[in-house]
């Protein structure tokens, strides 16, 4: 059976739907893995083969007025998670982050290059990869810029907030790819398909800012809407962003023969099964 941990959220609720064979989903109602006790007792319990992780602490900004919860909850409840995997022998799943990085590279990031996370977020995703590696059998997949139909994103914040302006500021100085969350599941699915260990990025297809994002949401969407330039200074939020964070997929294509589509072609079909 595969386990998936968070299975409520905006990423677990498609990669229900996409996962082979037995599967199951809980969320805080059934575990809670800041606790080990509850962890364990779970795992043991259902003795899954797989164990999904999708449970995470990610408002960013919040992480930086929340130190402790996001250690907890994107750190130490990846290492309880692995701990008890590892001793029914099962395997563990662990989603990343693209915020791992400084977003000084320049170019796209491979799986081996230096992490140097710039946020609390980002240091408490770090550690949830290296408690994950105590599991000897696991996967780590980081990805970026997550949207879907099952919870709060930039898409429908783009769209709420045209409703009534004709006018927005999005920054354009930070680069990455938008991913939708069906895009992730597949890879997901396509990683354990293959039998993948160790550390994998998984995201859509080419890369834009999140100025080009929002204009590219404004024209599928058929919306008139004007979007002018700033940067992330100006924006000037709680927590520091990578500037280029745009991840080397070229590992999962390899590995399991699946590439994900491109950005631009995945809000399409995501803006079609919306309206």
């Amino acid at each position: 059976m595969i386990l998936v941990v968070g299975a409520k959220g905006m990423l677990g609720r498609d990669l229900m739907t996409v996962l082979p064979g037995e599967h199951r989903g809980v969320d805080l109602e059934e575990i809670d893995i800041t606790s080990p006790a509850s962890v364990r007792t779970l795992l043991v319990t259902l003795k899954p083969r797989v164990v999904v992780n999708v449970a995470a602490y990610t408002d960013v900004d919040g992480c930086e007025a929340n130190r402790d919860l996001a250690f907890a909850v994107n750190g130490d409840g990846v290492g309880h998670l692995a701990r008890v995997s590892a001793d029914i022998g099962a395997k563990l799943i662990q989603i990343s982050t693209d915020y791992v990085f400084d977003g000084g590279k320049g170019s796209p990031y491979r799986e081996d290059d230096p992490t140097g996370p710039l946020s609390v977020y980002g240091r408490s995703k770090l550690l949830g990869e290296e408690n994950a590696r105590l599991n000897p059998d696991h996967l780590i997949i980081r990805t970026q810029w997550l949207y879907g139909l099952h919870g709060k994103n930039f898409v429908e914040t783009m769209l709420r907030l045209a409703t009534d302006r004709t006018e927005l500021s999005v920054v354009d100085d930070q680069i990455g790819s938008p991913t939708w969350t069906v895009d992730l599941a597949n890879s997901i699915r396509a990683l354990i398909d293959a039998e993948c260990r160790g550390t994998y990025h998984a995201a859509n297809a080419g890369f834009c800012s999140w100025n080009e994002f929002a204009r590219a949401i404004f024209d599928e969407s058929g919306m008139a809407v004007t979007v002018h330039p700033m940067t992330t200074t100006e924006l000037n939020r709680p927590a520091p962003r990578p500037l280029y964070s745009t991840l080397d997929c070229g590992k999962l294509s390899r590995d399991t023969g699946f590439t994900p589509q491109g950005w631009r072609e995945a809000l399409r079909s995501y803006l079609s099964l919306r309206s």
